[in-house]
């Protein structure tokens, strides 16, 4: 039976097991630690102080409108803790549920795109779940799963159903506004070129151009007017400034001379291997890529018409970041899949040849597993030496039995080579963000400063920080009052002549004697330190006067002996 004619029950068989089994490992990867700093907290950050205030339709951060993103994902926490309370756990299940979203929408797709070849649709989850790069981001209180779930919904809406050719078109539009409210314009680009190359690739577009692109504008349309329903208010509410930036700024500032995460041209090219890991390490998938040939199925010419111009108009853009591209992960995979059955029908000699099969990446994890067995003997002997090294090594070889184990798994041959690919590559990504929990967490955990500064929030006690401030301990803190951000000695200064009881957070790259005797905590952050100070006391230091003995003696984590304590 083809997947076009599927029943509802047929549908939901076909997500097992790999829904189940992702959703699992993304449930104990997102609980093993913390929400992470600084994406997640700022994220909650924002959240909590608009939940705090009443500020529903301006985000607000630190006291300051926040411009920088949309607010559906801000409304999506709030109706959760609008139910179950405030708390990170939400936040964290919404995420999973993003994530598992985003692998049916992909299975979806891929079903109406290859109608003729199953395999592709049962292949395309899997591939997608093994990314590592995708779930280790996906484990972020970020934008980007959600963009990517309203990409996928958008681009489902586009292609044809075995009851209908011409696409939904009512439904894109609002598809597109959702994934406007949540990023912002940036949608639109992850949306415009499976539209504007729709002939390309869609039968029903060819035939009805004009139809095809009057109604897809209208649909455009329709997102942007769900954008400006929120952003023309929330601008007239937010200020002057807010409007500026909300408007303007954030979307052209970051195209020519981007204020922030500027690379160069040539930087994804460069990115490309860690982004599709482990698939990138699989010898077949790059001679399916090599040796695809014309015809083209529809599928495969829309992930092309999908994944290039966003990937050059990406790597035009003067501002870079590796999640930036996240929604096109489905469309390389749904590529890969595609280019790989193409190689099974036409090809079945390369198709199923063991040296284009999973032996490198079992060879890597094998050496991989190699190392972790030895690395107590290396960190003794001192051949190894840090931080890592010293903190793995009480757990390496337990993880290099677990690597092993996945590396064998990949010298296996025969049917089912790539679903052992993904298991592989799921598992091992979970081992890797279990080995960093045990290990270089507490140099990410904030714990003990946030409650130390929660505590004096509470007090009504001003807090302020040298630098730029990223909202890193507002939500944890539950702070209800703005971080003054203090820049040079005289704002120090002028700080602790106004709050004499105030506190005042540095993040030094170094620790002097001074910062071992004189604050109130001091804590590894990761590869420096944030230390908390009483304002009087740094402003002393810093104008060159030597304070008085401090009342308490200074609290350092981790504790000497390496292992990591909580305050009190």
């Amino acid at each position: 039976m083809p997947p076009s004619s599927y029943s509802r029950s047929e549908h939901l068989r076909a997500l097992w097991p790999w829904l189940p089994l992702w959703t699992a490992a993304a449930l104990l990867a997102i609980f093993s630690h913390g929400p992470m700093p600084l994406y997640s907290t700022r994220t909650l950050a924002v959240a909590w102080e608009m939940w705090q205030h009443g500020h529903w339709l301006v985000p607000y951060n630190n006291g300051a409108p926040y411009s920088e993103k949309a607010p559906l994902l801000f409304w999506l926490i709030h109706a959760g803790w609008f139910v179950f309370g405030v708390s990170d756990v939400w936040p964290r299940v919404l995420e999973v549920i993003f994530g598992g979203t985003q692998l049916v929408l992909l299975a979806a797709l891929a079903r109406r795109l290859f109608p003729d070849r199953p395999w592709v649709s049962r292949a395309a989850p899997w591939m997608l779940l093994a990314l590592g790069y995708a779930f280790l981001f996906g484990l972020q209180v970020m934008y980007d799963v959600l963009l990517a779930v309203w990409t996928l919904a958008a681009l489902l809406c586009l292609t044809r159903t075995p009851a209908r050719e011409e696409p939904r078109w009512w439904l894109f539009g609002l598809c597109l506004g959702f994934g406007l409210l949540t990023k912002g314009p940036v949608m639109a680009l992850h949306v415009v070129f499976p539209w504007l190359l729709g002939p390309l690739w869609n039968a029903w577009a060819a035939r009805h151009r004009t139809r095809w692109y009057g109604l897809g504008l209208l649909a455009f349309l329709l997102g942007f007017a769900m954008l400006l329903a929120w952003a023309l208010p929330a601008g007239f509410s937010g200020g002057e400034a807010y409007r500026q930036r909300l408007f303007f700024t954030q979307t052209a500032g970051r195209v020519v001379n981007a204020f922030d995460h500027a690379r160069p041209v040539w930087w994804y090219v460069l990115a490309l291997p860690v982004l599709l890991f482990p698939f990138s390490g699989w010898p077949r998938a790059w001679a399916a890529l090599v040796l695809l040939r014309r015809p083209l199925d529809a599928g495969v010419r829309f992930a092309l018409c999908w994944v290039l111009p966003v990937f050059v108009t990406f790597s035009l853009i003067s501002g870079k970041q590796l999640y930036y591209p996240l929604p096109e992960f489905a469309g390389a995979v749904l590529l890969l899949a595609g280019a790989v059955a193409l190689l099974r029908e036409r090809r079945p000699a390369l198709a199923y040849n063991g040296w284009l099969g999973t032996w490198p990446l079992a060879v890597g994890g094998i050496a991989f597993a190699v190392f972790l067995f030895l690395l107590p003997w290396l960190v003794q002997t001192r051949h190894l030496h840090g931080e890592w090294f010293d903190n793995t090594a009480p757990y390496s070889r337990f993880f290099s039995v677990v690597f092993l184990l996945l590396g064998a798994l990949l010298l296996l041959r025969g049917r089912g080579e790539m679903r052992r690919l993904a298991f592989a590559g799921l598992l091992g990504t979970l081992a890797v963000n279990t080995l960093f929990t045990l290990t270089l967490w507490p140099r990410y955990d904030l714990t003990p400063t946030t409650r130390l500064l929660g505590a004096a929030d509470a007090q009504g006690r001003a807090i302020g920080f040298t630098g730029v401030y990223e909202g890193q301990f507002h939500f944890a803190g539950r702070l209800e009052h703005p971080i003054t951000e203090l820049y040079g000695d005289a704002a120090v200064e002028a700080f602790a002549r106004a709050h004499p009881n105030g506190l005042i957070v540095t993040h030094p790259d170094h620790l002097d004697a001074d910062a071992l005797r004189y604050p109130l905590l001091v804590q590894p952050f990761r590869s420096s330190w944030v230390v908390v100070w009483p304002a009087t006391t740094l402003a002393d230091l810093r104008a060159g006067h030597r304070p008085a003995e401090p009342a308490q003696p200074t609290r350092i984590y981790p504790n000497p002996d390496g292992r990591y304590r909580q305050l009190p």
